[in-house]
């Protein structure tokens, strides 16, 4: 076991982690030149298209030094605010992190929050400078970060290079030397941490875990205590490039379970596997539930494909274990999911998922967060979708969930980043300069308000300079009303929205604009109305499209012209009482894209 060592890699999107693990794990000959490609850890088509980690891969290496063998096992994490749940699992299966910091852009907010959820599990960090070979590289003033953030001494932080390979050994020697080894007892019961799992079409479910106590054998009778089923290990083993079946996997090893599992419900990301013969009673503590922060609606365009929407969803929810969702039903859309996901990118790269993996078409509601209302009776109700949001009159007050936002930028862009929060209802907490030209600003600011465009806005006011992280403080109470929108006077439920009072006259204004470029013309008028209650507060109107039926009268009496049109005009009043409106998926998203 002291020979073991289990490290993670933590690093802002973008700051070269892939492409360093590349390093490592050909520095190791873990693989051949052949099987070589770039950021070989993302296989998933989606994260090599983007090149982003959506994903957290485990990968296996041996190293030797000084004519030891060690075991490094090696979790790549991915770097956007989205999905530090995928981080934070990876954090509780190790001993040590790599922090990773880009020499030419610095410190920025998403390594602060990697970096403190390492801490909090008490793990060794090894601070890095990576893309030491880029022109724009500032060393010194970078060290000089890292050391003011995590108050190491300068000589211990290691420059290097992910693409000329400069410093991995340095590394791989840090690793051994700095990095505790595992503890954990071999003669205990078995204790195992699931930390992941995938779904595989032939073998059914493999769960990844980290074994704390004890040791699991092939054919052992395992028991998974939180969901308290039984299953036989037909086949453990350890992560390498593929995976390598070996007869019993030790304490301190990370290794994967093939158990015949069907159900994606069986496995628990968190849960602990014990033996059946030995059970342990205890549970692997320091796991915490994922909370989604985002809401929308996932209806598939065709009705009749609902259980096989809900089949794929089960499967995606194995693989990102951060998606929650619960059926719902809309009068404009028929029966589809509710989902809670962990911002926008996550919920994107979810429906791309659906479209690629599962071959499904689906149509997304707009996005919004949940709401606590309380009665006049004193009831406290949970608003996930504008229309749960019971009557006015029934209602004392809303509360809507504010979170704490951490932008850290260059100081040229203060004016406009604190001109776009505050217009975002948003309430500057602290300023703070951490060098001469960078600045930390914190705010206090309403959730949904940063669920649309925020982020987008952020980067483009910034030049793309500004990196931005939060998390959730709590609800507050807030003037907030249901605006719904009405084509010829029918209620649309999936284009309503909770907005504040303040904004909602210009909010109501531009989406019934927006709504008129995107509805198709029909035979009939359509009128776009946006209303707070019975009162309408802007409306539009899709012309219709008009047929010339006194084309073949030339000349004659002006009676039979009118005639024609009168019996036009009898067809179009029919029309509009049974036509209705087709509403293309564009204009749901119409909201995300009104500026």
């Amino acid at each position: 076991m002291k020979h073991i060592r289990n490290f993670c890699i933590i690093a802002h999107i973008d700051h070269g982690k892939s492409t360093l693990a590349d390093r490592l794990l050909e520095y190791t000959n873990t693989i051949t030149q052949r099987e070589s490609q770039a950021q070989l850890l993302d296989n998933m088509d989606l994260e090599r298209e983007r090149g982003i980690t959506i994903k957290s891969h485990a990968i296996q290496m041996n190293y030797i030094q000084d004519g030891q063998e060690y075991v490094l096992n090696l979790i790549d994490t991915p770097g956007h605010v989205d999905f530090s749940y995928e981080v934070s699992r990876s954090i509780a299966a190790c001993e040590g992190a790599l922090l990773i910091v880009d020499a030419s852009q610095g410190i920025q907010a998403q390594t602060i929050s990697n970096l403190y959820l390492a801490l909090e599990h008490d793990l060794e960090i090894i601070p890095i400078l990576n893309k030491m070979d880029l022109p724009g590289a500032m060393p010194e003033e970078v060290k000089d970060q890292i050391v003011d953030l995590i108050g190491c001494k300068r000589e211990e932080i290691i420059p290097a290079s992910g693409k000329t390979g400069l410093g991995v050994a340095d590394i791989l020697a840090a690793i051994v030397a700095r990095i505790p080894a595992p503890v954990g007892d071999p003669e205990a019961p078995l204790q195992a941490l699931i930390f992941d799992s995938v779904y595989n079409s032939f073998r059914g479910i493999i769960a990844y875990y980290k074994v704390v106590n004890g040791e699991i054998h092939k054919g052992d009778k395992v028991k998974f205590i939180n969901t308290d089923r039984e299953y036989l290990a037909d086949e453990v083993g350890v992560l390498k490039l593929t995976m390598l079946p070996k007869p019993v996997v030790k304490t301190g090893d990370v290794g994967y379970i093939i158990s015949g599992i069907k159900e994606a419900r069986e496995v628990k990301v968190g849960d602990t596997i014990t033996n059946v013969a030995r059970p342990s009673l205890d549970i692997i503590q320091g796991f915490e539930e994922v909370k989604p922060m985002v809401f929308a609606g996932i209806y598939p365009v065709d009705t009749d494909e609902f259980e096989e929407l809900r089949e794929a969803m089960h499967k995606l929810q194995l693989n990102d274990a951060s998606i929650v969702f619960e059926p719902e039903s809309s009068a404009a859309l028929g029966f589809g999911f509710r989902c809670g996901f962990l911002g926008m990118l996550h919920m994107e790269i979810i429906q791309e998922r659906l479209e690629r993996e599962f071959d499904m078409t689906v149509i997304t509601t707009v996005p919004n967060v949940s709401y606590m209302a309380m009665t006049t009776k004193g009831e406290q109700i949970i608003v996930n979708n504008p229309s749960d949001l019971p009557d006015p009159s029934k209602m004392e007050y809303v509360e809507e969930p504010f979170i704490k936002a951490n932008i850290i930028t260059k100081s040229e862009f203060v004016g406009p980043v604190m001109s776009l929060c505050i217009q975002k209802r948003g309430i500057i907490i602290n300023q703070s300069y951490l060098t001469a030209d960078r600045v930390e600003l914190v705010f206090e600011i309403p959730m949904g308000e940063i669920v649309f465009d925020f982020y987008d806005k952020l980067k483009t006011i910034s030049k793309g300079y500004a990196s931005f992280d939060y998390h959730q403080i709590g609800y507050r109470k807030s003037d907030l009303v249901r605006l719904d929108i009405l084509l010829n006077g029918e209620h649309v439920d999936a284009l309503s929205s909770l907005i504040h009072r303040a904004n909602s006259y210009d909010f109501g204004k531009r989406i019934c604009e927006k709504l008129r470029e995107l509805i198709p013309r029909q035979q009939f008028d359509i009128a776009i109305q946006a209303s707070i209650g019975a009162k309408v507060i802007a409306r539009e109107n899709v012309k219709a499209l008009r047929k010339d039926v006194t084309a073949k009268c030339y000349g004659g009496d002006i009676s039979r012209k009118r005639k024609l049109l009168e019996k036009q005009k009898k067809g179009k009043k029919r029309m509009r009482q049974v036509g209705n409106v087709e509403i293309p998926q564009t204009a749901f998203m119409a909201v995300l894209k009104l500026d």
